[in-house]
């Protein structure tokens, strides 16, 4: 097997799946990939994680959330996403097997599945002209990063930001609602309004300011500009 200098390693816990079935194979196959690494003297390991599990409920006062805002895992996903990390410095220290790891904020785009998050399961329904539903009244914000930020970030990261976590953001927080009347303009038809899922935080934004210093990154698709794209599915 030949020496690999960078390998990413982006598989996050899937979906529309329980996080208990899938917890054990999340540290499996990263310790897996670690430890090849450490084997084959890889120089680093780039690894995405799901920011909002791993901050959870963060006060409206500190957002747009800075890395060094103590984590609070969000149910199983964001222990799994504390603990990755934690091995990941646990192997740098070791073994000396750098490593940055993204994390993301909402990362969507052209031909996301249509449970891959909340913009693309609307342009899903808007492409089959039903109603979605929304869960609770939508005015919870989240932090949307373009596709092709995010790729550009993780690009980024293979020569930058060693030993650190680094948020991949806007530094805005925008209300589900509001998604949702930019992609269906003004004559789309409301949401369906279903329960607010127990473990959804009520507002979420990434500051980008660690990025700008250590990997020379920002955003630049705003998000009607990524939204239509996403709508020509």
């Amino acid at each position: 097997l030949r020496r690999p200098d960078v390998v990413y390693h982006l598989a996050l816990l899937p979906p529309g799946e329980p996080a208990e079935r899938t917890a054990a194979s999340a540290m499996a196959s990263l310790l897996a990939v670690l430890e090849a690494a450490r084997q084959l003297g890889t120089a680093k390991v780039v690894v995405v994680i799901s920011a909002v599990s791993l901050y959870g409920d963060v006060a409206a006062k500190d957002l747009p959330v800075k890395e060094a805002q103590p984590w609070q895992p969000v149910g199983v996903r964001g222990v799994v996403s504390r603990a990755l990390l934690e091995l990941l410095a646990a192997y740098r220290e070791l073994h000396s097997v750098e490593y940055t790891a993204l994390a993301m904020g909402n990362v969507y785009g052209p031909r996301q599945r249509a449970d891959g998050g909340v913009v693309a399961t609307f342009a899903q329904a808007l492409a089959d002209k039903v109603t979605p539903m929304m869960h609770g009244d939508g005015r919870q914000t989240r932090d949307f990063v373009y596709v092709d930020d995010a790729v550009d970030a993780l690009v980024r990261a293979a020569v930058k930001g060693g030993g650190l976590v680094v948020n991949i953001g806007t530094g805005t927080g925008t209300p589900i609602r509001t998604v949702w009347e930019v992609m269906a303009g003004p004559s789309g038809r409301p949401p369906a309004p279903s329960p607010r899922r127990t473990l959804d935080v009520p507002r979420f934004a990434l500051s980008p300011t660690r990025a700008r210093i250590h990997l020379a990154w920002a955003p630049w698709t705003d998000l009607e500009t990524g939204l239509r794209s996403v709508g020509r599915r």
